[in-house]
């Protein structure tokens, strides 16, 4: 089949659909959706996320230095759309989806108590690309729910059911829908392809 040659564009899917919570001083938190977000390294553990320069939230995070990344499921389709729909100016996002905010143990924006995986973040460094800004950040505290890990604390992809999201298709799929072979698998197999 022939490959048609398109405009250079972001048709990396899936990504995953996270609700980011941040606050600055004492007004109220606010959560904004996003999928351009991934690890940007190991060790020490980091994340990238990257938001547009005119979202309320961007200014939040610009000034708090922080924010908490947290891992949505397909239960959680609506919450999620909703947080990524609307802005923080005009709505108080907790309020309208029922979500609870919960302190975390290191920055002051709250993790969302209903979101499986929890990853709080301080901002080390902002990077101006254009349309974005990319926030690099150290993940300076993780929480997860007992019930999505397994026995080695991994999350459990069956129980979790992860929310990813399909640029430029605009769509939110239920996540993975089986597993097809484990980190290394091809040396066990001897090197067969």
């Amino acid at each position: 089949m022939a490959k048609k040659q398109l405009k250079p564009q972001t048709l990396l899917i899936p990504l995953p659909a996270v609700m980011v919570s941040c606050q600055w001083g004492n007004n109220k938190p606010n959560i904004i959706t996003a999928s351009w977000v991934g690890v940007a390294c190991s060790e020490p553990p980091m994340l990238s996320l990257a938001i547009r320069k005119s979202r309320f939230s961007h200014g939040i995070i610009s000034k708090s230095g922080e924010f908490v990344v947290n891992l949505t499921t397909e239960g959680l389709l609506k919450e999620t759309d909703f947080c990524g729909t609307y802005s923080g100016k005009d709505v108080d996002k907790f309020e309208k989806t029922h979500l609870t905010p919960v302190g975390g143990t290191v920055v002051k924006a709250p993790l969302i108590k209903e979101c499986p995986i929890n990853l709080e973040c301080q901002v080390r460094h902002i990077l101006e690309l254009g349309s974005h800004d990319l926030f690099i950040a150290d993940i300076v505290a993780t929480h997860a729910d007992e019930e999505y890990l397994d026995k080695h604390d991994r999350p459990d992809i069956n129980k979790f059911k992860p929310l990813v999201y399909c640029t430029k298709a605009q769509e939110y799929w239920g996540g993975l829908s089986k597993r097809l072979g484990g980190y290394g698998f091809i040396k066990k197999e001897k090197g067969k392809v």
